[in-house]
């Protein structure tokens, strides 16, 4: 499917990006984007063509007609809300290092170790 390739497509995005980039704001971004491309992926996963919602209503037609897997639907929302948690907790966390450091810069960071 045609998604797929884009899941795949956020999910390199991400991984490089998350990989190459020397900014700590980028490095989020980079992550974000990793997590949308999963949640694209996951959510593909459950869909079915011309697939129906899977509340019975009536017992003559469930068994002809294919139901979406809603578990993937739920992990997904209850991934969203994690990653939510720790996207703020790192933007959070990048606003003290800049407070403290003067920089967002993940190599200039390493150097000041000593």
């Amino acid at each position: 499917m045609f998604i797929n390739y884009i899941a795949a497509l956020l999910i390199c995005i991400g991984i490089y990006t998350v990989l190459a980039k020397e900014n700590l704001l980028k490095k989020i971004i980079g992550f974000s984007i990793f997590s949308n491309g999963i949640h694209l992926l996951l959510i593909s996963i459950g869909y079915r063509v011309s697939g129906v919602a899977p509340i019975i209503t009536d017992i003559k037609t469930t068994g002809l007609s294919l139901f979406v897997d809603p578990l993937p639907q739920a992990f997904v929302l209850t991934s969203i809300v994690i990653d939510l948690s720790i996207t703020a907790l790192a933007v959070a966390i990048i606003i003290q290092v800049h407070k403290k450091y003067k920089t967002i810069s993940a190599k200039k960071l390493d150097n000041l170790r000593g």
